[in-house]
Formats: C-alpha cells, sequence, structure tokens
C-alpha cells in the first residue's frame, strides 16, 4: 500500500522530478509550493531566487502533467521570523549564517513536516540531492550537486518522515528524465545565492537593515588600516571589497580574520593567519549511526571536507582537524561524516590553531 505524500515543490526541475517519480511509484501525492515573500510580484533575473510569481506558476503546471492535486501554502510570515531575521540577527552578532540550512531546520522540515503530519500525510518529499536509506543520510552520487549539509540538521524523527527521490541520480539524468516527462522546467536554470536577496547584494541588503555605522578596519597589531561603514558587511576569509587604505608590507593580500559587533571592528591579516585546527561548536545534532571508521567534517555548503576527530564537551562538541582549514566562520555548520554517511551536526561557535 502507497504512502501518502507530500512533495514539496519549489518550482524547479528538481522538486519536479521528485514528484513525479514518487508519484509514479504508486504513492498518493499532493504537491504543495511555498509561498515565503511577502511580496512575490517580480519575475526571476537570470537564476537567482525560488520563491517568485513565476516559480509558482512552473510548480503548478508540473502538478498538472504529473496528475496531482497542487496547493499554495503561505508561509511568508514564518519564512521572515525564522530565516530572513535570523539572518539578519546572525550578521549583527558577528557571525555568518546559512539561510538555506535554516530554512530546511525551521521550515521544510519543522513547519511543513507538522502540518503535513497534522493532515495525516505519512512523508515530506523534496528535490534535494541526497541519499536517505532506513532513515540514514548520505551524500548523492552526484557529488557537485550534493546536499547533505545543508540536510545535515536534520533530526532522526525529520528524516523518518522525509522522502529524497533524487539521491541516485546526477542533474544531467534529472533535467533528461523531465525533458522525456514533458516537464517544461527541464532546462530551467538552478536558483542559486539567497533568494530572498534577489539581486545578490548582501551588504546592501544588510545596510537596509541594520544601518550603516562607521568603524576601523584594523591589522593584527591593532594598527587602523582602512574604515568601514558596518562590520556586519563582512564575512571571515573575505578578501575582496575590504576598501584598505595601503597595502600589507610584504605587498600580498590580506583576509578578514575576525568581527567584533561591540566595537564595530574588522580585523585583517595574512591567509596563514586564517588556517585554524581546532573548532569549537553548539550542541550537536545526531542523527546517523554512531561514528566508525574514517570521519571528515565539511564546514561549509559545498566546501572541503577534513580529516577530523571530535569528543563531546560541556554544552557541546570540540572537533579537531587531520590539516588547517581556513574561513571557517561562527554561525556556519560543522557536518560530521563517516564515510558518506551523515552522523551529526553542530553550529560552529569558535575556531582556533589548537
Amino acid at each position: 500500500m502507497g504512502l501518502r505524500v507530500l512533495a514539496a515543490m519549489s518550482g524547479g526541475v528538481d522538486s519536479a522530478v521528485a514528484a513525479a517519480r514518487i508519484a509514479e511509484a504508486g504513492h498518493d501525492v499532493t504537491g504543495v509550493h511555498l509561498a515565503l515573500s511577502a511580496n512575490p510580484q517580480s519575475h526571476r533575473t537570470g537564476a537567482r531566487g525560488c520563491c517568485t510569481i513565476e516559480d509558482s506558476r512552473d510548480a503548478r503546471r508540473a502538478a498538472d502533467v504529473i496528475g496531482i492535486p497542487f496547493y499554495i501554502w503561505d508561509m511568508a510570515e514564518r519564512f521572515q521570523r525564522d530565516v530572513v531575521e535570523d539572518f539578519v540577527a546572525e550578521y549583527a552578532a558577528g557571525r555568518t549564517p546559512n539561510p538555506c540550512l535554516r530554512c530546511n531546520e525551521k521550515i521544510k522540515f519543522a513547519a511543513v513536516l507538522d502540518r503535513a503530519l497534522a493532515l495525516g500525510f505519512d512523508a515530506v518529499a523534496t528535490g534535494h540531492h541526497a541519499r536517505l536509506a532506513d532513515g540514514v543520510l548520505s551524500r548523492s552520487v552526484d557529488q557537485g550537486k550534493d546536499q547533505s549539509y545543508v540536510l545535515g540538521v536534520l533530526t532522526r524523527a525529520q528524516l523518518s518522515h522525509a522522502i529524497f527521490p533524487l539521491g541516485d541520480s546526477t542533474k544531467a539524468q534529472v533535467r533528461e528524465e523531465a525533458a522525456r516527462r514533458g516537464l517544461t522546467v527541464a532546462d530551467k536554470p538552478d536558483s542559486h545565492d539567497i533568494c530572498f536577496i534577489a539581486d545578490g547584494d548582501t551588504r546592501g541588503f544588510l545596510a537596509k537593515r541594520l544601518g550603516e555605522a562607521e568603524g576601523p578596519i584594523v591589522d593584527q597589531s591593532g594598527a587602523v588600516v582602512g574604515n568601514h561603514h558596518g562590520a556586519h558587511g563582512f564575512t571571515i576569509g573575505q578578501r575582496k571589497g575590504l576598501h584598505i587604505d595601503r597595502p600589507a608590507a610584504d605587498g600580498r593580500p590580506r583576509y578578514v580574520l575576525s568581527i567584533e559587533p561591540v566595537s564595530n571592528t574588522v580585523t585583517v591579516g595574512p591567509r596563514a593567519a586564517l588556517e585554524v585546527t581546532s573548532i569549537t561548536c553548539g550542541a550537536p545534532v545526531w542523527n546517523g549511526p554512531a561514528a566508525e571508521g574514517d570521519l571528515t567534517v565539511q564546514l561549509r555548503a559545498h566546501g572541503e571536507v577534513y580529516g577530523c576527530r571530535f569528543e563531546e564537551v560541556a554544552g557541546g562538541l570540540r572537533i579537531d582537524l587531520d590539516r588547517p582549514a581556513t574561513g571557517v566562520a561562527a554561525g556556519q555548520a560543522a557536518v560530521l561524516y563517516s564515510g558518506s554517511t551523515v552522523i551529526g551536526s553542530a553550529t560552529i561557535v569558535s575556531a582556533s590553531r589548537g
């Protein structure tokens, strides 16, 4: 007997093919598009965004082709509170958030899953590129499109009601299948960047909400080497757009090493000063089997992986890396893997040379 499945349909090719596969497998599928913007009047420009009127229409057309019921759920208020406002608050505190990860955690697999279960659905299906078998989350076969990192925050309970039909397919295979099925989104560009910042100008977006406040850019000795209009406009590891008044003594580029929101100070230095080997994280979420074999950690979406060791400490987790990492920012997630299997995640609090 098939399951009652709610298929989250963003209007893109991945979620459309995921819904089609679930329906073809004999499940009772209902499509739902999440209206996440309070003002979705503007259409997509390029490949940015995933919450426009165009996207909702594309999702509806895909549902019609598949032959499943389709609804639009207004999640704009919840999205604004749990994702957008969280994003702004994290930057104001000197951290670097990942809004896609927060959206998966708070919207797609909290608000939507909770409502789906209350309505009698058995599971929620999405077009994420990740594998899920017997409640265990693993990397997609398409390493370039793998999204297990942004799903690493999900709990065992949430994963038990999730379906990711695309994990065994490459993106090219998904597009080819969409064309065979007559789905008009087969060649639609992927969404990227931050969906609620349509023009891609994160610094401008934050300035409008947090204002501008001039502050110093200093080197490691504390000497002022420039000025800025808001520490929230910087991220750890940033190289471009620093507007430093004079070059470093060695002539090499300088990078953002730390951000202090209280004093509104940005510290810069050489790339070597970014290297860290020890990471402290908040309370972990364990969502996979017990750690065994070679362990690795991924510190940002589509970032490098590092061999590691970890131990639980009071209130959190300490991760020691086998080799130095650069650009590790507080607020990002550290997702732990055993081979290709996700075993848990935690939010980065701080990093050091060990």
